[in-house]
Order: structure tokens, then C-alpha cells, then sequence
């Protein structure tokens, strides 16, 4: 049984505190508004962490809270809402949704984007290992699929990424033991796959939302059911 968490750092406490949360608002507007205004994600990101003196880790958290406004308006137009996921087929970007429910659970930062969708400044960086919180967020993840009434749920994991073999063995595991209608893919190349297609899509990742058919919040339902509001740093 693993007994380490997701997510939290050493110095989150400080860098992400009450003080900060009126400074990321403001940072939040400056950066969007370059990024509407067509500049380098880079360059944006650097005049705006100069300004606010935010460091490498606040700097990750900026960027993934905030959005051009064609982008805004993109995600907003294909964003649907749960009442459509009835009898539907869902998939589900593995890594990326595992990993951000698990630093809910887990009382780690996680961020609210200008887009309403929360992300987190996790990553697998090639390799995956399950955590004190995996399986209890496998396992409410499903009930908040029943509760939805999806049909089934077919999630998408990164085949290079290590021991994404054993995710996809304990997936299963969750899934017999809880008589949840899911089926586990590995891909070389996930992303493309979900942006190809026509099925509803559950992913926080930008460019996947960016470039999808249709994609569904669902971590807002879990964030609203399970998370605790001082972990959340909200954008907007």
C-alpha cells in the first residue's frame, strides 16, 4: 500500500498563502491579456513574473490559469454540461485526470483556471507511481460516473510513460471490484486520439481543449464534492 501523497511541496504553504491569492488575480488578468494580444507564452510569462517577482513553481500555476480570449470563448462553446453525458461514452485523458484528483484528495494546491476548469503543477515526467490516494479517487471518480449516468468510460493513458502497464491492470481491478463499465487503453499518443474524437472528452489539458470536439468539467464536480477551499486558488 503506497503511503506517500500527490502534490504538495515543502514551501507551497508559503508561496501559495492568503497573501498571494490577490496577486495571482492580477497576474492572471496582465497575462491573459498578453496572450490575447498574440505574445509568446514565454515572453508573456516572463514580463508578468518579473512584475509580480513570482518564482518558477508560482510562474507554472500562472500559466495554467489563465488563456487567451479566443481560447476563452473556444472552450466555452464546446464545454458541455453533465446532463449530456446520460447513456454516453466518456473519455478520459488517464494520467492527467488521476493526477490532479489525487492532489485534491491528497490537500495539495490545485489551481482554478480563468476557463473554470482546475489543474494542478503535477506531472508524470516519464514515470507514474500510485500514491496513499489513488485508489479512493478511482473509486469516487466512478461513483460521480453513475451518478452522471455515463454508459461507459474508456480511459486513455500514455503507453511510455513507466508502469502504465500496472495502471492499466489495477484500472481494471477497480473496475471489476466496483462493477464500473470502463475500458483502459495505452497509446502512444493520447492527446491525438482524444482530439479526434466525436466522444465527449475529460481532460484539463489546454491544447486537448483547444482542439476537441466536446469536453465536459468533470473535475469541478469533484472538486465541488471533495476538495477544501483553502487548497484552491482561484483565477478569477
Amino acid at each position: 500500500m503506497p503511503t506517500r501523497n500527490r502534490g504538495k511541496h515543502a514551501n507551497d504553504e508559503k508561496l501559495f498563502n492568503e497573501k498571494w491569492r490577490p496577486i495571482f488575480k492580477e497576474a492572471v488578468k496582465d497575462l491573459s491579456y498578453l496572450l490575447s494580444r498574440n505574445y509568446g507564452s514565454k515572453a508573456a510569462m516572463q514580463i508578468v513574473g518579473n512584475r509580480y517577482r513570482l518564482n518558477a513553481r508560482q510562474q507554472k500555476a500562472l500559466i495554467r490559469m489563465s488563456a487567451s480570449e479566443t481560447a476563452l470563448l473556444h472552450r466555452q462553446s464546446t464545454c458541455v454540461n453533465g446532463e449530456v453525458l446520460k447513456d454516453k461514452t466518456i473519455l478520459v485523458d488517464g494520467f492527467n485526470l488521476l493526477i490532479l484528483l489525487e492532489n485534491t484528495l491528497s490537500d495539495a494546491y490545485i489551481f482554478k483556471s480563468q476557463d473554470g476548469v482546475f489543474r494542478d503543477i503535477s506531472g508524470v515526467h516519464g514515470s507514474y507511481k500510485t500514491v496513499f490516494k489513488t485508489e479512493t479517487a478511482l473509486v469516487l471518480a466512478g461513483e460521480i460516473f453513475e451518478d452522471l449516468g455515463v454508459e461507459q468510460v474508456i480511459w486513455y493513458f500514455d503507453s511510455p510513460v513507466s508502469n502504465s502497464g500496472k495502471m492499466k491492470t489495477f484500472l481494471y481491478e477497480i473496475a471489476t471490484g466496483n462493477h464500473y463499465n470502463w475500458t483502459i487503453h495505452l497509446d502512444n499518443n493520447p492527446d491525438k486520439v482524444l482530439v479526434e474524437s466525436e466522444e465527449i472528452v475529460i481532460t484539463s489539458d489546454a491544447w486537448i481543449l483547444d482542439n476537441c470536439k466536446h469536453w465536459f468539467n468533470f473535475v469541478a464536480v469533484f472538486v465541488e464534492r471533495f476538495s477544501k477551499e483553502e487548497f484552491i486558488i482561484d483565477a478569477v
